[in-house]
């Protein structure tokens, strides 16, 4: 600790005493410290280590990997828990619309069609439906930092745990300077005369200072973004149905005129496959709910009901608004063609609003878009620092990762997430394209693993679970497809990833070749050589169902009294009408 020091003639001390935050079960909680009193000295002292990091980096390493003191590093894992409920319900429902359903829509239009559109996209939603509850279950139970790669070290594999967590901190890296650049892009709709790399600079500074505000900064944050993009959303569907029903300034009556001239299906079966990686990138941050339980306040009251939001926003904001886009945009429009990750003049959303005849909305669209990118950034940001320092917490990343100050934020895993995205700079760069077509084939197909891995470990949970002899009432909250939609979700994602690779191998309108395999592909081999690498060094053993840690990191430990008290507001629920108990099953 500093030392105290007081300056000659003023009675304030420029420290007083403290006590370590109790929010979170450690054995450094109400232990006494030391903070300063002055603005500027209580901000320069919040990026000093936190106390409860300085213990755990004194530990010493065991041979092979010490599962115990990963599960207790995890649990005690000293990140703060500021992020309130309505901070998550916005990050479930609107958090990671982004590119994904803005702009790679068009793309996944152009080469499926429409109705392969609405396959794609539900099958992946529908797949998402049932991850996203078993990873609530999960996370209520064990709201834990690392989430989905702690889940798999503990119930699945320490290797695979390993894998995962990289697998996962990649797609972030990677998808961080991909919307900074798109980002700097989008401007050119209005004709700016100025360089990216000037907008990529701006972009990223915002964004980095946002997360230099920690949970809370990046949960204002994302509320606001969110808020914006869901009201954009909920604007276009509105304007969509009038537009199909003829009600734009020109084109008339359109119905489902697009889906018989030039089609449903651009290249039939074939189409509707390529679109799966494209559906899953546009998903892909949903999960991120799971990930800041760590970080949350009351999880138990907080997490179910926005695992639930995740319903309506598969619904609302994918299904029904791709509907009307498939309504509106012919997939052989010309703009489609050159469709890109980072082009918003190529989105059909504003193709449809521009085809209307409908001036000045464009570039509203426009703006959300942007909104939506920067959201998505900062996404990037706080989804990859959380992974890199629960990685080295687990001692599965080197150790300086790990470093969380005295707010609370995993200072290091911000700085390198930060420095990876000016990468971005290659926007100025006339080999842009062929940078960024290989750095997405490292995160293409991530989210699939992810999630087929949340599944797989919640199956093994629930195993577990009931081989140490517990029972489903003692679960604050249980997934509503249960363990049986968990086996669904990993059938569906297995059966997309085979499917991928069939694209893969044989890419529409071309003959087998080394750079469109790799360039779809490349994530699988990356995460099996992970995998394969830590599972020979360390030698890591499967983990068993009745060996499992089902103690370390629950929040709940109080069972009798955690029965009667979901017993009682089950009971109370049954006092309620038809149509409240309704809303609350579906939120």
């Amino acid at each position: 600790m500093s030392e105290k020091n007081y300056k000659e003639g003023d009675e304030t001390p420029a420290y007083k005493t403290t006590t370590v935050d109790s929010s979170f079960q450690s054995k450094y909680a109400g232990q006494v410290a030391e903070v300063p009193t002055t603005a500027w000295g209580r901000f320069v002292d919040s990026f000093r280590p936190n106390d409860v990091y300085l213990a755990n980096s004194r530990e010493v390493n065991v041979a092979g990997y010490d599962m115990e003191a990963a599960a207790r590093r995890t649990a005690e894992s000293p990140l703060a828990r500021r992020l309130k409920g309505r901070h998550l319900q916005m990050i479930a429902i609107g958090g990671s619309i982004g590119t994904g359903l803005f702009v790679n829509s068009g793309k996944a239009l152009n080469s499926g069609g429409p109705a392969a559109l609405l396959i794609a996209f539900g099958i992946i939603g529908l797949m998402l439906y049932t991850v996203v509850h078993a990873l609530g279950e999960l996370a209520v139970v064990f709201p834990v930092a690392g989430s989905f790669s702690t889940f798999s070290t503990r119930f699945i594999d320490p290797a695979w745990g390993f894998a995962m967590g990289w697998n996962y901190a990649m797609q972030w890296l990677v998808v961080f300077p991909l919307e900074l650049v798109a980002a700097s892009i989008t401007l050119q709709y209005w004709h700016v005369n100025v360089n990216n790399a000037v907008w990529v600079a701006i972009f990223w500074t915002l964004i980095v200072v946002i997360n230099f505000f920690g949970a809370k900064g990046y949960g204002e944050a994302e509320f606001v973004f969110s808020m914006i993009k869901v009201i954009a959303v909920v604007g276009f569907i509105i304007l969509g149905v009038v537009l199909v029903c003829g009600g734009g300034p020109v084109g008339g009556y359109i119905g489902g005129k697009y889906w018989h001239n030039p089609g449903a299906f651009s290249y039939g079966f074939k189409g509707v496959c390529s679109v799966f990686v494209t559906a899953a990138f546009a998903f892909a941050g949903t999960e991120l709910v799971g990930l800041a339980a760590a970080e949350t306040a009351n999880p138990r009251k907080t997490l179910p009901s926005a695992v639930k939001q995740v319903f309506w926003r598969i619904t609302l904001f994918y299904i029904v608004a791709l509907t009307l886009v498939g309504l509106l945009v012919p997939y052989d429009n010309e703009r489609l063609l050159g469709a890109s990750s980072v082009d918003a003049t190529a989105s059909p959303f504003v193709i449809a609003i521009t085809n209307a005849g409908i001036s000045g909305l464009p570039s509203v669209m426009n703006v959300v878009i942007m909104i939506a990118v920067l959201s998505v950034g900062n996404s990037s940001i706080y989804g990859c620092s959380r992974t890199l320092a629960c990685l080295a917490e687990m001692n599965q990343a080197p150790k300086f990762l790990a470093y969380i100050d005295k707010s609370g934020r995993p200072l290091a895993g911000v700085i390198v997430t930060s420095l990876f995205g000016l990468l971005a700079f290659v926007a100025a760069s006339p080999k842009e394209g062929d940078v960024f077509n290989w750095l997405l084939a490292l995160s293409g197909l991530s989210s699939i693993f992810t999630w087929g891995s949340v599944c797989l470990a919640h199956i093994l949970f629930r195993r577990a679970w009931k081989v140490q002899g517990h029972s489903l009432d003692e679960l604050a909250f249980k997934s509503h497809p249960g363990v049986i939609g968990s086996y669904l979700g990993l059938i569906l994602n297995i059966l997309v990833l085979i499917a991928q690779f069939w694209i893969a191998v044989w890419p529409i309108g071309g003959s087998p070749n080394a750079s469109d395999f790799f360039q779809t592909y490349l994530a699988a081999p990356v995460i099996i050589a992970f995998y394969i690498f830590y599972k020979v060094w360390k030698r890591t053993p499967f983990v068993r169902p009745s060996q499992a840690d089902l103690v370390t990191g629950r929040r709940e430990v109080d069972i009798p009294a955690l029965i009667e008290e979901l017993k009682a507001e089950r009971e109370e629920l049954k006092q309620r009408n038809v149509f409240v108990r309704i809303y609350k099953f579906w939120c």
